[in-house]
């Protein structure tokens, strides 16, 4: 079930190149992105309000988890921006899943499985043949730094709120913490790229859409599904997510898929599988 929870908030998070592609042009993504924090993390800090309250959350840890929900949004597209849309992708949702692996080994002591190796291989091949499908590959070492950062910020934010929800806060009030705090840290980029956008009616609808879908709905279920897994394994799962992305372009936006984008597709559902074999396989208990 964990698993499941986390591959339906991975199916949450791919809408939202589809949902910009509808929305209106020439928006700004980082704006864009710091809008969906905006309204997603004001979601989340009511829905804790109206459960499990914002209290008792240990500092070091949701600073961590806040700041990089932050910097993940600014790094990621300003990485895009400047080194393209196939390389920014590879890097930064491909080295998320062993950034968190190292992380954790580190911190916790906790070495990654083989299966989750193989796991991760087989998906971040996928997302390479996935992103270089797009044609417009070119390497800038300030974007590939960039990248990198995005990666890190997705492990750190993913191993924070593991520590906070295996010290026993509800996913409601982690997940407020993290986006309520993130939401403020991202004010000014809003601000800098312009919030015009957000009073037009097509504006509002893809802020709205991203706030609630992507974000709010999906971190709830993706926190759900994290505390009963690693950082690691979480972090490899999530690569569902341009899997996602790419069959919606296919189905909604018309797009085309070509050889190298059905095999990254296949390698990715492959890894995903490798990775959910062992709860297939796990025996279940009959009560006597």
């Amino acid at each position: 079930m964990s698993r499941l929870q986390v591959l339906l908030a991975s199916l949450c998070f791919g809408t939202t190149g589809t949902a910009q592609a509808l929305g209106p042009g020439g928006l700004a993504p980082a704006g864009v992105g710091a809008a969906r924090i905006l309204i997603g993390g004001a979601l989340l800090v009511a829905v804790a309000l109206l459960t499990s309250g914002l209290r008792g959350l240990p500092r070091r840890p949701l600073l961590l988890a806040a700041g990089a929900v932050a910097a993940y949004q600014v790094s990621f597209f300003a990485a895009v921006a400047d080194t393209g849309v196939a390389v920014g992708t590879i890097v930064a949702l491909g080295t998320a899943p062993a950034l968190a692996g190292a992380i954790e080994w580190a911190v916790e002591r906790r070495a990654p499985d083989r299966g989750w190796a193989m796991a991760t291989a087989l998906a971040c091949a996928g997302v390479a043949m996935l992103a270089l499908a797009g044609a417009d590959a070119s390497i800038s070492l300030p974007g590939v730094l960039l990248a990198l950062i995005a990666g890190a910020s997705f492990a750190g934010y993913t191993i924070a709120a593991k520590r906070m929800l295996g010290e026993g806060h509800s996913p409601e009030t982690v997940m407020a913490g993290a986006f309520g705090l993130g939401a403020v840290a991202l004010l000014p980029v809003l601000f800098v790229t312009g919030a015009g956008w957000l009073v037009t009616p097509g504006g509002a609808a893809l802020a709205v859409f991203l706030g609630v879908v992507p974000t709010a709905a999906a971190y709830l279920i993706f926190a759900r599904g994290l505390r009963r897994l690693s950082a690691a394994e979480t972090a490899t799962l999530t690569l569902a997510e341009p899997l996602t992305a790419t069959l919606l372009g296919v189905l909604v936006l018309s797009e085309r898929m070509t050889a190298p984008s059905a095999v990254g597709a296949c390698l990715i559902l492959g890894g995903l599988l490798v990775l959910a074999a062992p709860e297939v396989r796990r025996p279940v208990t009959v009560p006597a």
